[in-house]
């Protein structure tokens, strides 16, 4: 599978979000309305107030504090280069990725892990908020599905399986993919970004699911894995 692509034309990527404010009660009161109504069905018992942890959601009520990127490399071994993007001003970081993103062929083609539904949603909107030039490779407006330049690790494991949602970890277990234990998982950014103040950890958190979906690119075309010497972070 994957085999009509040249690897070096995709550009893996990831994201890492938080809320936009440290807690519910910084939100302006107007926004606490907007969020209790965004979600009165997802929360169930939980008050908009305890469930305001999980805001990095929605792109309405969060924000993205890193990208990774990875570039796939030949040479005598396959190897992966990999860069963030990463800050509290979301619209520097943005701006930075865009200008990175416009300077690429056209004919790169961004791939993610449930990419199509999130991450580059999620970049979109939040560019769109932040007044941020779309890169050529994310302007999809009126292009055909086929015409997209967009390829999703999650929605290629369905073969055409709508129900369901496959995680990133659960597709490297069975495919064997090693993956570093980390001291954090996603449901944790939010506090580890507001309360522990530790961006570092976020972006490392973020290139390893770069590096993960990259490896299983790999075991979707029957190659070899990429060895852990032949990952670069630049």
């Amino acid at each position: 599978m994957l085999e009509q692509y040249d690897l070096s034309n995709l550009m893996v990527l990831d994201i890492e979000t938080v809320p936009q404010y440290s807690s519910h009660n910084q939100l302006p009161e107007h926004m606490q309305e907007l969020w209790a109504s965004k979600t009165q069905y997802q929360r169930k018992d939980e008050t908009p107030e305890d469930f305001y942890e999980r805001a990095g959601i929605w792109a309405e009520f969060g924000k993205i504090v890193c990208i990774s990127v990875g570039i796939f490399t030949n040479g005598k071994r396959a190897g992966l280069r990999v860069k963030s993007f990463a800050g509290h001003d979301e619209k520097e970081l943005l701006s930075d990725f865009s200008r990175m993103l416009s300077s690429q062929p056209l004919s790169v083609i961004l791939c993610a892990h449930n990419g199509k539904e999130f991450d580059l949603p999620y970049i979109c909107r939040r560019m769109l908020v932040n007044g941020v030039t779309f890169p050529p490779h994310l302007q999809i407006q009126g292009k055909k599905p086929w015409e997209i330049p967009h390829l999703d690790t999650m929605e290629l494991w369905r073969f055409g399986d709508y129900k369901n949602y496959t995680s990133l970890s659960l597709l490297t277990a069975i495919f064997d993919i090693p993956t570093s234990k980390d001291d954090i998982d996603g449901s944790q950014v939010g506090h580890v970004y507001w309360v522990d103040n530790a961006l570092e950890r976020i972006c490392t958190y973020c290139q390893k699911d770069v590096v993960a979906t990259a490896q299983l690119i790999r075991r979707y075309r029957g190659e070899a894995l990429i060895e852990d010497d032949c990952v670069t972070i630049v």
